[in-house]
């Protein structure tokens, strides 16, 4: 298949590599300095747009690549304040688009364990959860978009978990949601070129559970996204990775 690339960073580079292994065509490369690349046949004859960018931008970019009849695989996070509005695009016919907080198969795996630990859990409120991420320097979100997936997925199947807060300046937390019920604390860290490593602590007076994801390397995300590329090529309207993996 066609695939145009929209941010062409480390991630970037590194999903063109993946891809050309697979047997795909890059058609076009696009960043910050040529943007005027949208439209251009190049881009236009894509079969797909993978989309890693940055928070700021990727809202554009998704929009300039529906607008060019291209489908668009994104893994930019941090712009979720604008989910609902591609969404309601791709409703309307107007494009096809599917996003993950994270693309690496061994993410989605530990998804599935953080839903399923989560469910048992509800059954014993004397344990409660909390979150670290740690990411490289470069990571301008935080708390990272898989945090923020990993959280929802407790307060969908925890009853007395509510929601999330991050501590303040301070180190405080509220801890306690407006609407009565727990919310999960999540701590980041960022430090050196780490990937990404997520630790979810379920802890108690007398003892603690924890599971962890912790990533080697960026390939294992560049990977998913050229699968889920791939898994794209047939389909409209708004996707999410679980329908690709199906755990």
């Amino acid at each position: 298949m066609k695939i145009a690339l929209t941010g062409y960073g480390k991630m970037g580079h590194i999903i063109e590599k993946i891809a050309l292994e697979r047997g795909h065509e890059i058609v076009c490369t696009i960043d910050v300095n040529n943007r005027d690349e949208f439209d251009s046949d190049k881009f236009r004859s894509a079969d797909c747009a993978i989309e890693f960018s940055t928070p700021a931008s990727a809202v554009d970019n998704i929009k300039a690549a529906f607008k060019q009849g291209v489908p668009v695989v994104c893994g930019t996070t941090g712009w979720l304040a604008s989910l609902q509005e591609i969404k309601d695009l791709c409703s309307e016919g107007k494009a096809t688009f599917l996003y993950a907080s994270n693309f690496s198969v061994g993410v989605n795996v530990f998804m599935a364990v953080n839903k399923y630990l989560a469910t048992i859990m509800n059954g014993f409120p004397q344990y409660h959860p909390h979150m670290v991420e740690t990411h490289h320097i470069h990571k301008l979100d935080h708390p990272s978009g898989t945090a923020i997936t990993l959280a929802d997925q407790i307060t969908e199947c925890t009853d007395r978990i509510k929601g999330w807060c991050e501590p303040d300046d301070n180190g405080k937390c509220p801890r306690s949601a407006e609407n009565g019920g727990e919310l999960m604390e999540i701590d980041h860290i960022r430090s050196g070129e780490i990937p990404g490593i997520h630790t979810i602590d379920w802890g108690s007076d007398v003892d603690s559970i924890s599971i962890t994801h912790s990533a080697k390397s960026r390939e294992g995300f560049a990977l998913g996204a050229v699968l889920a590329a791939e898994w794209l090529a047939d389909k409209k309207g708004f996707h999410e990775i679980s329908e690709v993996f199906k755990f």
